[in-house]
C-alpha cells in the first residue's frame, strides 16, 4: 500500500489535535453538568437535558450553522472573543474543536450521567457527617468512583470528534493544512477521480481509530458493571 502524502498526514494529525483539545476542553463542563443532571430535579434540569442531546437530534449541518451563527466573527460570542483575546473559531482549527466538542459533548455527560448515579450516596452522606466538605468530599469520594465513567465518556467523545463531519465543514470548511479533517480529507477525495487508493487508506485509518475507541471503551464500561455488582 501507498505511504500516506504529507497532505494526509496533515489531515492525521489535524484530526487528533481537534479531537484532543475538544475532550480535554469539554470535560470539566461535562463533568458539572453530569452532576447537575444527575443530582438536580425540575423543569430547569429537563430543559438542560434537552440542550445537551440537542446536537444528537439535530442534523449536523444545522448545528455547524448555529455555531457559524454565534461563533462567526459577526456573531454574538465570535465577536466578543475576537475583540477581547483574539481569539477566532470561523475557518480556523479551533472551530473544528469546538464543533467536535459539541458534538461529542452528549456522549461525555451521558457517560459521566450514568456513572453518577450508579455512587451510593450512602457514601457521600457518611462523609457529611463525619464533618467532610463538598468539594473535598467530591475530589476524595466521588470523583474517584466516577472515573471509569469519565473515563469511557472521553473515549466515545474522542471517537465521535475524530468521526466529526457535518458541523466541522459548515462551521470551518474544507481547507487544507488548516480545517481539513480526516473525514473532510476523505471527502475531498471522494471527489477526485482515481483516488479511490487514498480513500481506502483514510477509510481504514478512521475504522482502525474508531474500533480501538469502542473495545476500550467497552472494557471501561465492563469495569463500571463489575463495580456496580460488587465484584
Amino acid at each position: 500500500m501507498p505511504m500516506l502524502s504529507p497532505e494526509e498526514w496533515a489531515a492525521i494529525a489535524l484530526s487528533l489535535k481537534v479531537s484532543l483539545v475538544a475532550v480535554l476542553c469539554a470535560l470539566p463542563v461535562a463533568i458539572a453538568v453530569a452532576l447537575v443532571l444527575a443530582r438536580g430535579r425540575g423543569p430547569l434540569v429537563w430543559g438542560l437535558n434537552a440542550l445537551v442531546h440537542l446536537p444528537l437530534i439535530l442534523p449536523p449541518v444545522v448545528t455547524g450553522y448555529i455555531l457559524l451563527l454565534l461563533f462567526g466573527r459577526n456573531g454574538p460570542v465570535g465577536r466578543v472573543l475576537d475583540h477581547a483575546i483574539g481569539l477566532v473559531f470561523a475557518f480556523q482549527w479551533t472551530g473544528a474543536a469546538l464543533a467536535a466538542a459539541v458534538m461529542g459533548f452528549p456522549l461525555m455527560v451521558r457517560a459521566i450521567w450514568l456513572a453518577i448515579e450508579a455512587v451510593d450516596p450512602g457514601l457521600e452522606q457518611a462523609a457529611r457527617t463525619l464533618g467532610a466538605r463538598p468539594l473535598g468530599m467530591f475530589f476524595s469520594i466521588t470523583l474517584p468512583l466516577i472515573a471509569p465513567g469519565i473515563i469511557a465518556g472521553m473515549i466515545l467523545a474522542f471517537a465521535k470528534a475524530m468521526g466529526e463531519f457535518g458541523a466541522t465543514i459548515t462551521f470551518v470548511s474544507n481547507i487544507p493544512g488548516r480545517t481539513q479533517t480526516l473525514p473532510s480529507a476523505i471527502y475531498a477525495l471522494l471527489q477526485v477521480p482515481g483516488a479511490e487508493a487514498s480513500v481506502a487508506k483514510l477509510a481504514g485509518i478512521s475504522i482502525a481509530i474508531a474500533v480501538t475507541a469502542m473495545l476500550v471503551s467497552e472494557s471501561v464500561s465492563r469495569m463500571i458493571a463489575k463495580r456496580i455488582r460488587g465484584a
